[in-house]
Parts: structure tokens; C-alpha cells; sequence
């Protein structure tokens, strides 16, 4: 299996992107047209879907985790966890949405601070604010990372329990059956491959604007297409370079440095910038979060007509859902010898917890000093939405150093999330072997170049959001799929368990019966027997 050639699934795949690439690299203004026709077809008719979806995807981990099928381990019995459990998290986090906290951090608040959801609020009021951090907690909170944790664990649990290659379509031959292995099976896979390059060619996109909204904070660089194309190409050569690397050379330790930089950053706004606020806010928020979860999961908005669940909700959630096959599978590769429990709980709680304090702390210090220092970040949204952060820094000390600091943690988390996703599209046009080779990952390392660079070149920010809208619909109702057949796997694995276990508890009892009878039938121990004296024996005991 290791050896196989590219197949099907590598060649329609690849073909298909330099379709699209070719097509928006000649006509921009044309694709960035048919993908709004196509957003409006899919948020009118399916918009109530992803959140149905989404939500339902929520409350199956976690009902999973809790379950007797928690204690499952992804691998064989008794394996001891590949990575250390800090090593672990730090590959979770980094490959998952590392960039997208970063670029939204203080640009979302800030954003719903100057226009609240679903007008509920009055722009730049106290209101405003306290609704800006419940929703970024919401969009960056439990749901995103369900969609993560489905995928992950129903790719880990074929590869490293059933023994199985680590494709997606393996996740459904307990429902499917050896279809799986013809044209249903590979139609799966190239799509889980075009739902891959498209999500991370929109987070490619996210970081390569932030990194240009940095260059101009920190070296008075020009904010524009073309300058984004030019760091496009030269985060590409990076990244390229990193994904020769073996995975245990490459993403982890840039993901390690990620994690430490991130964490002193934190760790620093946090002390230095407004803590009592910071502390305030995070609960405040949460405790929002919490009593407004089910209300934000299902709000809809019929009877106005207002786009705003479309642009940011359904945005996030289609987001999620297009990244899912890459961090799912690239979770699943880092995942064996963790229980389904401990995977739950490493891939939806964690994170979430990491999630939430990052918001507080650069988001809930941007709030600050806007609404109690009139520092004029929300301007600086509003015209630039990816400056919000830099802008936010100038506050503190040190800003000269903390900006390009930010801007080497945006680099890291961009090579990271392009190198991981190189392993795992490699991986899916490979057969599902755990080791594609070096040039394989190169290739699918310069589509997603050109993929996100046609994107900027066709609409910047607003066309990174809808081609993830649109093409996360065909994956999210494979996924529905998914967690049936996962279901359906866990059940009849825990049934032959409990068949083993009874067959063996009646071999033990039927053994402990023969045993019972034969001590019973069995003659007299002869050295308990009384022992006879020979007939001439004589007493001379006195």
C-alpha cells in the first residue's frame, strides 16, 4: 500500500484545482460573480442546515465521549500515546485555527462592537461591546471544534483500530461496505481533497492579508493585492521547504515554537495591558456564552431578512467544515494510543478553554482602550479589519518589538497550517499512507498557492469567505454520513466485546463446574487417608 502510485482520486483532484485556478487566474471577475450567485443559492435554501448540522455534530461527541465508548482507545489495547500530551495540544492547536485566532482576536469584537448582531444592540455602547465578546467566544467556541473532533475520530478509530488506510472514505465501510473501494469511495475522496485546498486556501488567505496589514505597522508597507500576492510567494517558499521534513522535524517543532511564542504574547497583554478588565470580561463573557449557546446555535433571521447570520455564523461554521477533512485527519495522524474520551476531550475542550482566554485577553484589551482611552480602534477596523491588532499593541510598551513578534507568530502559524495540510492532502491522494513522500506534499503545497492566490485576486477577504461557504455543502452532508457509520462501527465493536466477554465468562463457569464435579467424584487424597498397621505389626508402646 505504501508503495502504490497516485491513483484516481490524485489525478480528478488535481485537475479539478487547476481547472479552477486557471479559470480565476483569466477570468477574476467572472468567478468572483458565479460565487456570489452561488452563496446566495446555498445560504437561502441550506443557511438553516449548517446550524442544525453543526449543533447535532456538538452533542454527538460529546455524547460519544461520555458514553461506554469512551474508554475505546484509538489503537490497540494498552498503547501508549504517540506525542506527549503538551506536544499533542500545541499540534492541535497550531494546525487548527492558530491564524484565524490571531487574525480575529481583536478584529471580531472590535467588528461587532461597531455593528452588533442582529441589532441588538446600539453601535459603540457597553451593550455592544459585552455582545462582541459573547459571539467571538460562540464562532471560536465548542461547535467549531465538534466539526474537527467528528472527522478526527472517525479517521483515527479505521486507521489505528480497524487497521485500515487513512482515507475518508474508509470512515464509511461499516455502513457502505466494499463500495467504499470503487467510485463511491473515491468520489468521497476527491472531494474531501477540494473541500481541503479550498478551507486552507482561505485561512492562507486570512494570514497573507494580516501579514501585510503587519508589514505596513511595522516597515510602512503598502496594503493591496499585489503586495499579498508577493508575500504569498514568499510564506510559499517557507513552507515548501518545511514539508521535505519529516512530520516529527517539521510541524511539530514549528508548532512548538508557535505555542511558545503565542504564550508569552499572552501572557504578556495579559499582565501588562488591563488585567482587572481582561479577568472581568472573560466572565462576563462566558457566562453569556453558556446561557445564550442554544439561542445562537439555531437563531435565524426570517422575518427581516438580515444577512448577518450568513456573513459571520454560517461563515464560521462552513469554515469549519471545509478544514474539517485536513484537521481532522492531521488530528487522527497525531491521535494514536488516546482513548475516544481523552480525544474528546483533548480536541473540543482545550482548545476552547485556549480559545476563550486569547479572546478575552487581545480582544477584551482592544474593548478597553477603545471605550476608556478613545483609542481609535474601531476606526482602524472598520477601514482595515485586519489591523485591529497591531493597532491594539501600540497601547502597550514595547510595541516595537511585540509588533514584528506578532508578525513572526502569523508566519509560524501560516507554515504550519500549509505544511500539515500538504501531509494530509498527500495523504488522501496517496492510498491513506501515514508517510506520502516529500514531492507529493511539494505539489499539493503549490496548489493551495495558487488556489488562495486566485482568491485574493478575485475579491480578497469577501471571496475567501464564500468559496468556504459553498464548498463545505457537499462535505457537511458527508459527514452526517460519517457519524452514522462511525455509530454503527463503536456499537458492533462494543457487542463482540461483550460476546467475548460472556463467551469467556461461560468457559470459566463451565470449567469451574468440571472442576466442582471432579473434586466431588474424585477418590480420597491418600495422604489424608488413615494409615493401616501391618498385621504382625506389635505395639511395644507402654
Amino acid at each position: 500500500m505504501e508503495n502504490k502510485r497516485p491513483g484516481a482520486v490524485f489525478y480528478i483532484s488535481l485537475l479539478i484545482l487547476i481547472g479552477f485556478v486557471t479559470v480565476g487566474a483569466l477570468y477574476p471577475e467572472r468567478l468572483a460573480a458565479n460565487a456570489s450567485q452561488a452563496l446566495g443559492f446555498t445560504t437561502d435554501h441550506f443557511g438553516w442546515l449548517y446550524l442544525f448540522v453543526t449543533t447535532g455534530f456538538l452533542l454527538f461527541c460529546i455524547g460519544v465521549g461520555l458514553s461506554d465508548y469512551g474508554h475505546i482507545r484509538l489503537g490497540a489495547d494498552g498503547e501508549s500515546p504517540e506525542f506527549p500530551y503538551p506536544a499533542w495540544l500545541g499540534m492541535i492547536f497550531s494546525a487548527g485555527m492558530g491564524v484565524g485566532l490571531v487574525f480575529w482576536g481583536v478584529a471580531e469584537p472590535m467588528t461587532h462592537y461597531n455593528q452588533p448582531p442582529l441589532g441588538m444592540a446600539e453601535p459603540q455602547t457597553p451593550d455592544a461591546a459585552s455582545l462582541g465578546m459573547r459571539y467571538s467566544l460562540f464562532h471560536w467556541g465548542f461547535h467549531q471544534w465538534a466539526n474537527f473532533a467528528l472527522v478526527g475520530l472517525a479517521i483515527a478509530y479505521v486507521r489505528f483500530r480497524r487497521q485500515r488506510p487513512g482515507l475518508i472514505s474508509e470512515a464509511f465501510r461499516a455502513t457502505m461496505g466494499n463500495r467504499v473501494d470503487g467510485a463511491f469511495g473515491h468520489g468521497i475522496n476527491i472531494l474531501a481533497v477540494v473541500s481541503t485546498v479550498f478551507g486552507v486556501a482561505t485561512t492562507l488567505g486570512l494570514g497573507i492579508i494580516q501579514i501585510n496589514s503587519g508589514l505596513g505597522s511595522v516597515a510602512d508597507v503598502g496594503f493591496g493585492s499585489t503586495q499579498q500576492l508577493a508575500i504569498l510567494g514568499g510564506v510559499a517558499v517557507i513552507f515548501l521547504l518545511c514539508s521535505l521534513m519529516p512530520l516529527e522535524s517539521g510541524v511539530r517543532y514549528v508548532s512548538d515554537a508557535n505555542m511558545v511564542l503565542a504564550a508569552a504574547l499572552l501572557l504578556f497583554v495579559f499582565v501588562i495591558g488591563p488585567t482587572d478588565f481582561i479577568t472581568a470580561a472573560m466572565t462576563n463573557a462566558i457566562g453569556e456564552y453558556f446561557s445564550n449557546m442554544i439561542g445562537m446555535s439555531l437563531v435565524m433571521t426570517p422575518y427581516t431578512g438580515e444577512d448577518w447570520v450568513e456573513r459571520w455564523t454560517i461563515f464560521y461554521w462552513a469554515w469549519g467544515l471545509s478544514w474539517a477533512p485536513f484537521v481532522g485527519s492531521f488530528i487522527a495522524r497525531i491521535s494514536r494510543g488516546r482513548t475516544i474520551r481523552e480525544f474528546i476531550l483533548g480536541v473540543i475542550g482545550m482548545p476552547v478553554l485556549l480559545s476563550i482566554v486569547w479572546f478575552a485577553t487581545f480582544g477584551g484589551s482592544a474593548l478597553f482602550y477603545e471605550i476608556f482611552e478613545n483609542g481609535g480602534i474601531a476606526a482602524s477596523v472598520s477601514k482595515e479589519i485586519s489591523s485591529g491588532l497591531f493597532h491594539m499593541l501600540e497601547f502597550l510598551p514595547f510595541d516595537n518589538v511585540t509588533g514584528p513578534l506578532v508578525l513572526l507568530l502569523i508566519i509560524l502559524f501560516v507554515i504550519t497550517s500549509a505544511n500539515s495540510a500538504t501531509f494530509v492532502l498527500g495523504m488522501f491522494t496517496s492510498h491513506g499512507t501515514i508517510t506520502p513522500k516529500p514531492l507529493m506534499r511539494v505539489l499539493w503545497g503549490v496548489v493551495q498557492v495558487m488556489v488562495a492566490g486566485v482568491l485574493l485576486m478575485s475579491g480578497g477577504l469577501q471571496a475567501l469567505q464564500t468559496i468556504s461557504i459553498v464548498a463545505a455543502l457537499p462535505f457537511m452532508i458527508l459527514m452526517i454520513f460519517m457519524a452514522a457509520s462511525l455509530l454503527k462501527s463503536l456499537r458492533e465493536e462494543k457487542r463482540q466485546a461483550e460476546f467475548h466477554e460472556a463467551l469467556q465468562r461461560s468457559r470459566m463457569e463451565r470449567m469451574l463446574e468440571e472442576y466442582e464435579d471432579a473434586k466431588a467424584n474424585a477418590d480420597p487424597d491418600p495422604w489424608n487417608a488413615p494409615i493401616e498397621q501391618p498385621k504382625d505389626y506389635v505395639d511395644h508402646t507402654l
